[in-house]
Parts: C-alpha cells; sequence; structure tokens
C-alpha cells in the first residue's frame, strides 16, 4: 500500500501557513496546520509527521524551544525539522543546529527549492522509517520458534532465518557464506515431501489442494522418532520480484498431542466395547433363532434396522480403535517380510467376503523385508481393501496386488481393483482425515473416513510415499505404496 507522507506546518502567521499549504497541496501530501508552540506538540504527538515545517520567530514558544521539546521526546526524537527563519546571522543558525534542526530555509524562500528540500527530506525519511522497520522485523523473525525463508520463483532461498537454517542443516551464522540452493534440494536431503500432489505446483498451492497440508517428514529411525515440518507459502506483496515468504512449523509436537487424545478416546472406545459385544451377540442369537418369524412386517424391518446399524456402530469403534494404535505400528528393525503377504491377504479375503483378490511377488522379493511391523502391514491391506470393496458398485471387485523392486531400492506395493472411477477432487482429498469419496457427504457409506489417512501416516512415518490414479484400462483406482527396504536387505539382489 503506498504511504502518503504528512507534513505539520507551524507558523503563527496565517499568511505564512497558506503560502506554504499553497505551495505543497498540489504534491501529495497530507497537510496539518499549527499557530503556536504548544499546539504544534499537541499535533506532532497525534500525527507523528513525515517532517514539520517549523517557524523559529514565534511569540511565547519559539521555534528552537518547540524543536528540543521534540528532540526529547523519544517518539518524536527523530522526526525531520526543517526551520523557516527570517534570521540568516550565524548565530541562529548555531543555535538551531544545538536544538536539533536537520534543515534550514531562509525567507523569503525559493518554492521550487522548498519543494525540493521537502521531497528530499520525506523520501529520506521514508527509508529510514522502512529501514528501522525492517530491522525490527529481522530481529522478531530471528527470535521465532518456527523457521521462516524467503525464495524466488525459481525456489532460490534468498533469506532463511536462524531456525530454518537449523531445520534444513544450514550453518546457523547467518553473515557465513553458503551456496546459493533451492528450498525443495535442500529439504530432499533430510526430508521427504508429502502427500506429493500438494507438492507438485510448488511454491503455489493449488486450490484443489487447500484442504491438505504440505508436510516435510524426517522418516522414524532406531535411534528417533518421526520429525514433521508444516510447510506454507504466502506470495510475496513486492511485483517488483516474485517470490514467496515460507513458513516452517513444527506440528511434531501436536502430532503427539493427538496420540494422547486418541488415547482418551481408546479408554472410551473400551468401555463401549463389553456392553456392545452383549448387543451384538444378543441380537445375532436372536437372528439365529428367527425372532423375525414371530414379528409382524413393520417390526421385523425395525429389528433388521437395529442389527444393521449396531453392526456400522461396532465397525466405526474398531476403526478409531486402529487409528488411535496406529503410532504403535512403525517397528524398526522388526520389519515384514513379504513371504508372509499371501497368509495375510488370505485371512483379510476370508474376513470380508473378498473371493478376487491376487497377488503377485516378484522373483526374489519373498524375503524383503520393510520397516513396518506385521500388524501394519495388516492394517494398511484391511483398510484398502475394506475400500475396494465398499466403493465397488457391486461390493465384489477384482483386485490385484503386484510386489516389484523400483531401481531406487524400494519396494512397490501396487493394488489396483475395477471399482469406481475418483474425480480430481477426490484424488486430491484422498488422504484427508474424515473424507470420504461420496458425492455428497450423507454419512451412509460405512466406515469413518480414517482409512486411508491411517495408510499414509503409516508409510509417510517410515519414510515412504503414497500414491493413487485412476487406472487407464477401465473403471477403478490404482494405489500405490512405495516402501524403503530395512538395512537389513543390503544382499538382495536386484
Amino acid at each position: 500500500m503506498k504511504h502518503t507522507s504528512t507534513i505539520l506546518i507551524v507558523d503563527d502567521q496565517l499568511s505564512a501557513r497558506e503560502v506554504l499549504r499553497g505551495l505543497l497541496v498540489e504534491q501529495g501530501y497530507n497537510l496539518a496546520l499549527a499557530s503556536n508552540g504548544k499546539e504544534a506538540l499537541a499535533k506532532a504527538a497525534e500525527l507523528t509527521p513525515d517532517v514539520i515545517l517549523l517557524d523559529v520567530m514565534m511569540p511565547g514558544m519559539d521555534g528552537f524551544e518547540v524543536c528540543k521539546r521534540l528532540r526529547a521526546d523519544p517518539i518524536l526524537a527523530e522526526v525531520p525539522v526543517i526551520m523557516v527563519t527570517a534570521l540568516d546571522d550565524q548565530d541562529s543558525f548555531l543555535q538551531g543546529l544545538e536544538a536539533g534542526a536537520d534543515d534550514f530555509i531562509s525567507k523569503p524562500f525559493n518554492h521550487t527549492e522548498l519543494r525540493a528540500r521537502v521531497r528530499t527530506i520525506t523520501q529520506l525519511n521514508r527509508y529510514r522509517r522502512l529501514h528501522t522497520e525492517r530491522t525490527k522485523f529481522e530481529w522478531a523473525v530471528e527470535k521465532a520458534g518456527d523457521g521462516y525463508l524467503v525464495v524466488d520463483d525459481s525456489d532460490t532461498i534468498l533469506y532463511a532465518n536462524s531456525q530454518a537454517r537449523l531445520y534444513l542443516g544450514l550453518p546457523t551464522d547467518k553473515d557465513e557464506p553458503t551456496t546459493p540452493a533451492g528450498f525443495l534440494e535442500l529439504a530432499g536431503k533430510q526430508y521427504h515431501c508429502e502427500p506429493e500432489p500438494a507438492w507438485a505446483t510448488w511454491p503455489e498451492f493449488p486450490s484443489s489442494s487447500a484442504q491438505s497440508p504440505r508436510y516435510l517428514v524426517r522418516p522414524e529411525s532406531s535411534t528417533a522418532a518421526a520429525f514433521w515440518l508444516q510447510v506454507d507459502t504466502l506470495e510475496l506483496p513486492d511485483r517488483s520480484i516474485r517470490g514467496w515468504v515460507v513458513h516452517l512449523q513444527d506440528v511434531t509436537a501436536q502430532i503427539s498431542l493427538g496420540y494422547d487424545v486418541w488415547g482418551v478416546q481408546a479408554m472410551i472406545s473400551h468401555k463401549l466395547r463389553t456392553p456392545l459385544f452383549s448387543i451384538v451377540m444378543g441380537l445375532t442369537i436372536l437372528q439365529e433363532k428367527g425372532i423375525t418369524k414371530f414379528l409382524d412386517a413393520e417390526m421385523a424391518e425395525m429389528f433388521d434396522m437395529v442389527c444393521q446399524s449396531v453392526q456400522h456402530l461396532e465397525q466405526d469403534i474398531e476403526d478409531i480403535m486402529q487409528y488411535i494404535d496406529m503410532p504403535t505400528l512403525t517397528k524398526p528393525g522388526t520389519g515384514f517380510e513379504f513371504s508372509q503377504l499371501e497368509s495375510i491377504v488370505t485371512r483379510i479375503n476370508a474376513d470380508l467376503d473378498l473371493n478376487t483378490v491376487t497377488v503377485s511377488n516378484q522373483t526374489g522379493l519373498s524375503i524383503a523385508q520393510i520397516s513396518l511391523s506385521k500388524q501394519a502391514v495388516e492394517l494398511v491391506l484391511r483398510e484398502i481393501l475394506e475400500n475396494t470393496k465398499k466403493f465397488h458398485p457391486q461390493q465384489s471387485p477384482t483386485v490385484e496386488i503386484l510386489v516389484s523392486l523400483k531401481n531406487n531400492g524400494q519396494v512397490s506395493l501396487k493394488i489396483s481393483d475395477d471399482g469406481t472411477t475418483l474425480s480430481p477432487e477426490q484424488l486430491a482429498q484422498i488422504w484427508t482425515p474424515y473424507y470420504q469419496g461420496e458425492k455428497y457427504f450423507t454419512g451412509e457409506i460405512v466406515g469413518m473416513g480414517l482409512g486411508l489417512t491411517k495408510v499414509a501416516l503409516l508409510v509417510w512415518s517410515v519414510g515412504g510415499t503414497c500414491r493413487i490414479n485412476n487406472r487407464e484400462a477401465g473403471p477403478g483406482v490404482i494405489l500405490e505404496l512405495i516402501l524403503p527396504l530395512s538395512k537389513r536387505n543390503g544382499e538382495l539382489n536386484e
């Protein structure tokens, strides 16, 4: 926003004030007038002007005294003062300098010279204020607990505060010379950028992913838990250079706090499980005994509706329980071998009544091991296969699971189905908690909308990546999980 300079004109003669006002009114300034020293001090305190044009010879409090009082005020001490005087002797000039005047204009003054003097001083004062504000801002940013950077349109880092330097592994002394580097290049040395779709248009944020934050995730290791940074960007308002302010916020504590909240939810869920189990068992026995034969049509329909609702409630509680238990499912050093994959899929198929799920393992990959525990892998596959059934038009999908080794030594787990084709918005939001892929959020789809979020968080926490795309050959999607091999796979032949 353009800054308009304020000029305070102080003179005891109305004609002199009007002359100065007439000379400056067309120059785009905000003009204020004062007729004596007392009024000048009051208006200066109210307005904090950019320049004060101060007459020397005034009755009562003269210009020298006004200037001294201005310089004694901490807020007004640096406001430029131009003394307008008919005195031309050296002693008067020295007295003005001692009082704190910045410049002098002698009466009668040259109109062009006065405008030029005022313009120069207002510009210098504006620069001084900007410099002061920038110094204050830089001090505040340097002391901030979050990381702040400025990157240009080519992603080169122009500025990074101390916390951002710490996060990115740069020298913490900002005066120490460093080789210009791109933000994503530096971040990629320590972190994984998740979820991938949100980073595709970096540094701009795609509108379709507005609800999906960007994260930098340092995967869990044997010596440290996963570390999470949320990344936000804001385009610089300065149109002379296209650039961005990058905000790095450590959200690891918030995620941990979320786990504590889930722990409370877990206790509540356990309290619900016992009576719910009794209700489910009771209803099941009544169904097996053919209770509906003794009910009229309306009551039989109501009984079936109660049974279905209880089944949905039981499944929702199980969803929440698994989501709460998720942090315990990444166990570096006790990984999962793909030789166990088929037995897990067979068990899930039986539970979900799926008959057309096939598993293909690349030769030699059965001994490959990833950092996720067996429990975590089973949870991931169960959630994905439940989704394939839930969103298939007839709840009977044909699913193919393909395990292969990628060139970079990671394992690809591709799960394709012939169910529903997703819209671009659904693909962008798929990893968002409580997002359900139905056209209208009616809540009628079974489940809490947590399944794929659990999958993503588990995979990201061990340094993996999640991708999802529509199938080209027909309806349905291909969900790919790319997982790093654990260290014990060094001898694995590619």
